[in-house]
């Protein structure tokens, strides 16, 4: 599921980077007296050797021009010169004068999705002379930046770990759902001797049967699904404040019903709602900072244009 891969290439995006730019600096002089093309290409095809598995190598000149690439199956040398001065690996690289890596695009090698790590080459005065690229599937920056070959495995598992406990959780869902109608219907045949606890009752399962709905969404989502993008971000707090409010208002509901209850059958025991009020406020206080400190954070990260 390309979603789910651009999340993980979202994780390991600074130790692709990190890797790519040791074998560029390796291999590469980023500012040399005078810097030879064929020295450059030479040395791309070292790194060709080493990585094995890549989508391009191409060198462009200071104006965006291609002047050299590297065809994968058998590294041989094609010259020709199409410009690729719009593209985001080569003026960001020229502006920022160091490794860059690119988001995942588009190639136009098959429309597959691709990262490109592009390295500045300088003369002696500092002037930028070449430039020199990568293209990488986003499957192979994947396994490159994957902390270990188990890497995989363990997210395979850990996937399967969350999709089971969401299914769990929604069939506890389900049967509090299915209570909550039950309670409902009874209390409606049973009008005549409508006892005011089952309407309490159903409306404490509902709502507790939307709140974990509320849960199952957010985990199966985020962990199963690997929507994690910054707007998600946003969504995760969403779904968190409706959670919490909805304890929040099966809490209050309790505390109703335990008025009337006292109040008709225990009143020397009604002074102990007033604890389980308390509580209820001072979870309605948590949750109005929570909503706070949530909404200001998800303000300052579309501000900054990370959302």
């Amino acid at each position: 599921m390309l979603s789910k891969d651009i999340s993980k290439y979202s994780k390991i995006r600074y130790e692709v980077r990190a890797y790519m730019c040791y074998l560029f600096s390796r291999h590469i002089k980023s500012s040399v007296v005078t810097p030879s093309l064929e020295q450059i290409t030479k040395e791309l095809e070292k790194i060709a050797l080493e990585i094995q598995v890549f989508d391009a190598m191409y060198v462009l000149d200071s104006e965006g021009n291609q002047v050299r690439k590297l065809h994968q199956e058998s590294c041989s040398v094609e010259k020709t010169q199409p410009n690729y001065a719009d593209r985001a690996y080569f003026y960001e690289c020229k502006k920022e004068r160091r490794c860059t890596l690119t988001d995942p695009y588009p190639s136009i090698n098959g429309g597959k999705l691709v990262v490109t790590a592009s390295y500045p080459i300088y003369d002696e005065s500092g002037e930028l002379v070449y430039i020199a690229c990568i293209d990488l599937t986003l499957e192979e920056a994947i396994k490159i930046g994957a902390p270990t070959k188990l890497y995989d495995a363990f997210s395979k598992t850990s996937n399967l770990a969350y999709f089971a406990l969401s299914l769990m959780l929604f069939c506890v869902s389900a049967l509090l759902f299915f209570r909550g109608v039950y309670s409902f219907w009874n209390a409606l045949i049973h009008f005549n001797k409508l006892d005011i606890k089952e309407v309490f009752e159903a409306t404490i399962l509902l709502t507790l049967s939307l709140a974990i709905v509320d849960l199952v969404k957010a985990i199966f989502e985020e962990e199963v699904l690997g929507r994690n993008t910054g707007e998600n971000h946003y969504a995760i707090h969403k779904t968190m404040i409706r959670f919490l409010g909805s304890i929040i208002i099966a809490l209050a509901i309790e505390a109703l019903m335990l008025v009337f209850k006292f109040s008709i059958i225990e009143p020397e025991k009604i002074q102990y709602t007033l604890y389980l009020t308390g509580g209820v406020a001072l979870l309605l206080l948590g949750l109005s900072v929570y909503v706070k400190f949530a909404y200001s954070a998800v303000k300052d990260d579309r501000t900054s244009g990370n959302g």
